[in-house]
């Protein structure tokens, strides 16, 4: 299985994340394949909007920064992994950036399931998406909520599911870890 893990804890922050990411990755790659992307160490830039991969050069950001590589490591993965220290309620603005630019990865035509608009495929699968945060101390249940909304969102858009959203410490490493390595 290919697994791809985006991991948006921004660099310098005080986080316990890339640590606990790191025995994350070298466990799931004991079983699988991997592709670990740092989204602070690339040349990422926020989608303009301008839908040139709908309509002018369909299937391609006209961004030219680092994101092609992930876009090509996401279609090709059976699970993505969003990796985020919570701030103000919401993951970090790296991966927001990276989880709207994903948008290329759709067609603009849209299709009518379980009564809601929704974009048609672009490719035959998509991945299955999984959602681990690092809580702050100002995390409360109806910032979770909406969290989990939203990639429960964005996994319906992209034609499959989220396998789980967890909180990520010492104590559930192992629970990841298992979760992930079942799928």
């Amino acid at each position: 299985m290919n697994i791809t893990i985006l991991d948006g804890s921004p660099s310098g922050s005080a986080t316990k994340l890339p640590p606990l990411l790191g025995r994350l990755s070298a466990g799931i790659r004991e079983k699988h394949s991997v592709n670990h992307f740092s989204l602070a160490s690339m040349d990422l830039h926020f989608c303009t909007g301008c839908w040139s991969c709908w309509w002018k050069t369909p299937g391609l950001c006209a961004i030219k920064d680092d994101a092609e590589e992930i876009f090509r490591a996401v279609i090709n993965s059976d699970l993505v992994i969003f990796v985020s220290p919570l701030k103000a309620g919401f993951t970090s603005s790296l991966l927001k950036k990276i989880t709207d630019r994903l948008i290329v990865l759709l067609h603009p035509y849209i299709e009518i399931r379980n009564n809601e608009c929704h974009h048609i495929k672009r490719y035959e699968s998509y991945p299955d998406i999984g959602l681990i945060f690092e809580k702050s101390t100002d995390t409360d249940d109806e910032d979770l909520q909406i969290i989990r909304d939203i990639y429960e969102r964005l996994a319906l858009n992209f034609h499959s599911r989220l396998k789980y959203a967890m909180s990520i410490d010492d104590n559930t490493l192992e629970e990841i870890l298992n979760e992930t390595c079942s799928i």
